[in-house]
Order: structure tokens, then sequence, then C-alpha cells
């Protein structure tokens, strides 16, 4: 891979359909969930061979930080960029785009999500290289993941005709559909999961952006021009106010005529909640995944989570127990998705050391 490809995690997730793992200072990206790794070190990783540490920038907010810096001691400590507030993705892409065209401005940019799972790295890597290819034309490129079941919590790319090689045209954004059009969505074959990941150049970025959300040109224009300068911080600071607080997906996906996707079948996983541990962990013959001082009896398909105590849990199936020393989660996994309910309820009770 040439030295033109740089990576750029998004780790400004919060992450709150792990908690009590997970928290507003330690958000889910930050957390050994598939491996003895933090999963946004597991994203670093994954750009091996296609991008270096000097060519990995990552944006996060100020008070995530030096969570980043710990968990990649290899990333360059200019090379974390912080939002000076959360403005959703079109803004943190923007200012990705500013950080690599400061240096390359056709510098191919790929954009990955901090907190997802990929089993098969040389065929997500194989997928990568294609959509660099492909966005080197000059084209906005995304990777379809192909679904393996008609799953409801995703996003779907409807896939239109043939581009060159493995690429195709993306013909539709769909939102998440209820069972029943999933199904039809995987019978069909014409449909992908959305991933979250971009492969793009950074001034093919940047004039989208112009074209599709004006607001944000003069701000971008001038946190570029002051990049690697000593009023860099300030400027940013008051030009990111001024972009639309708006996702990468509305602001430019949903709207451009001539994106591809590049088909992916690599083990992919966006680990949304607990629920999603038995498929991207061990587990025993029961179905069990465990960590910790767990005891499991005559119980199948559960997680438990244990920290310093012991946990034991006799006769159930299906259930989640999660201790976090100062928090103890229990919920059925058909219920996973809302443990953000849980933080909701927190943040209304004002218990804020456990949000």
């Amino acid at each position: 891979m040439s030295n033109d490809v740089f990576a750029v995690i998004m780790a400004g997730g919060s992450g709150t359909r792990f908690w009590p793992l997970s928290r507003s200072t330690k958000p889910k990206q930050f957390l050994a969930l598939t491996s003895k790794e933090p999963l946004i070190a597991e994203t670093m990783k994954r750009m091996a061979g296609l991008s270096t540490p000097a060519r990995t920038s990552v944006v996060c907010g100020a008070k995530h930080a030096a969570l980043v810096r710990k968990a990649l001691p290899k990333l360059p400590k200019q090379n974390v960029v912080v939002e000076p507030e959360a403005r959703n993705t079109a803004p943190a892409i923007a200012l990705a785009c500013a950080h690599v065209a400061h240096s390359n401005p056709q510098g191919i940019l790929v954009v990955l999500p901090s907190d997802q799972h990929v089993a098969d790295l040389k065929g997500f890597r194989a997928s990568i290289e294609e959509a660099v290819r492909v966005a080197r034309e000059g084209r906005i490129v995304t990777l379809g993941i192909t679904p393996s079941r008609p799953e409801t919590g995703y996003g779907y790319i409807r896939v239109g005709g043939p581009l060159s090689g493995q690429a195709r045209q993306v013909a539709a954004f769909v939102e998440k559909p209820n069972l029943e059009t999933a199904q039809g969505y995987l019978s069909s074959g014409d449909y992908l999961w959305n991933a979250g990941i971009f492969v793009f150049r950074a001034d093919v970025m940047m004039e989208a952006l112009g074209r599709h959300v004006p607001e944000m040109v003069k701000p971008l224009a001038a946190v570029r021009a002051a990049w690697g300068t000593k009023k860099a911080a300030a400027v940013l600071k008051k030009q990111f106010a001024k972009m639309p607080a708006t996702s990468i997906d509305y602001a430019v996906a949903e709207k451009e005529t001539s994106i591809a996707v590049v088909p992916a079948s690599c083990g992919w996983s966006d680990v949304g909640s607990f629920n999603a541990l038995p498929d991207v962990r061990p587990h025993d013959a029961f179905g069990n995944v465990s960590e910790g001082p767990a005891i499991l009896i005559d119980s199948s398909g559960s997680v438990v989570l244990a920290g310093k105590r012991l946990i034991a849990v006799v006769g159930m199936k299906d259930v989640v127990v999660v201790d976090a020393g100062d928090a103890l989660l229990v919920i059925p996994k058909d219920k996973c998705q809302d443990v953000r309910k849980v933080v909701e309820a927190l943040k209304a009770r004002k218990l804020k050391s456990l949000v």
C-alpha cells in the first residue's frame, strides 16, 4: 500500500449499551470486549500494512484524549485530533480532512468507527485495498457487509449497477428495517449492511461537503489554513462551533449520486450490545460467555462478566450478568438494547458518578 493512505479512527461514541462497564469517562471503544485489548487498539491494528501509526489519526473529545494516547502508545501525539465539542460525524470527518489535506490534499482517508470487530483481517484488508483503488478515481466509497441474517439493528445499502472491479454503485441508503423487511432484503441479495466505513480522497470529500453543506465551507477553510500554526487551537474552537451538527450519512452519503460500495465478507460486527459477545468471543458448549470468577450451572446462552466477586448463575437461559464493582446489571439478552434506559434513569436521578 502506498504512502497516501491515512487511517482516521472516529472515537467520539458513548457506548451506553455497555453500562455498567462503559461510562462517560471510559466509553465502549476503550473496553476490552472482544480480546485482551480495547476495541480502539484492535481498530488501529486492523490497518497494519495499509497505513502506519504516523498516517493514523484519532478524532475524539477532550475528555477522552488521554485514554486514546494510553490505548495507542505508538500513535504520534499530534495525531490525536480533539473536537472542541461533539457535533456528530460530518464536522468530525471535515476536521480529519483538514488534518490530512494539510500535508496531502489528495491523501486517501479510510474512516473507521473505533468500536467494531473484524474476525477476518485478510478479507477486511483486501476490501479496503479495493475501496482505496476506487477512491483514487475520485469517488466516495463505503464498505457494505454481506448480511448473514435478517438483522433489524443495522442500516442497509441497496446496491445498484456494477462499476470497475468489485465495486457497485450505491442505489440508496436505507434505515433500520423491521423483521419482515429485513428478511426481504436478505432474500433479494440486493442489500448490504451499512458498516459506517468510508474511503475517499480528502479533496473529494471537502468538495462534497461544500456542495451539500455550504455552511461548512468557510469554517473548514479557516481551520485548514490555521492548521499547524500557533493560532490553530483558537481558530478550531471558534470555527468548529459554526459547522452544522449533522451526520456524514445525512450531510453527504444520502445526497451524493456517485457513491460506490465495495461488498465485504470479513466477520464484521458492530458489537452493539452484550448480546453480541457470544458471536465475537469464545463460548462453552452451552453457548455461555464468561469472564472472571464466574460459575454457570445448568445455564445456556448467557453472558456473565464477573469483577472481583464470584458470580454464580444457576438454571438460567439467555441472561446477561455484569459486575462493575460499584454497579451490577442483570438483564435478559433480548432486552440488551434497553441498557441505555438505565443510563437515562441514572442521569434523571443525578447519580453522575455511575454514568
